[in-house]
């Protein structure tokens, strides 16, 4: 992403000189010249364009990743506590009195604290809510 960056700061100060030779001579280029000046800083806009097209698709990835991992990770944290439940329940030691552990259960979970990233994960994928 660093490296995309750099290459739109290029090509955008390439254009900018383009441009600017583009001024200060327009009036003493041929038509076939100020075409063929123009057609240049038009391809370097295109290239800009790309590399920008570059960093929004590797974004995307980059985001789609990260949320199949949180999404990985919360099925077996609930699979971890459902297990640990069990054994709990299981045991003498979570029917004593003892010091049980406090479960919340997924829906307390998944509220989470206002501006976490389930509350931002839920506010970018609405309709797995409903589901």
């Amino acid at each position: 992403l660093t490296s995309l960056n750099q290459r739109v700061k290029n090509k955008k100060a390439e254009i900018d000189i383009l441009a600017a030779e583009y001024i200060s001579t327009v009036k003493s280029l041929s038509a076939d010249q100020r075409v063929e000046h123009l057609q240049k800083i038009q391809s370097a806009y295109s290239k800009c364009r790309e590399y920008s097209d570059d960093k929004v698709q590797l974004a995307m990835q980059t985001y789609e990743m990260v949320d199949k991992h949180i999404r990985r990770l919360d099925a077996d944290l609930a699979r971890f506590e459902a297990d640990l439940k069990d054994k709990m329940e299981g045991s003498d030691f979570g029917s004593s009195g003892g010091r049980g552990l406090k479960s919340k259960s997924r829906s307390e979970r998944k509220e989470g604290l206002p501006g976490s990233w389930q509350e931002d994960l839920r506010r970018r994928h609405p309709e797995e809510e409903e589901a």
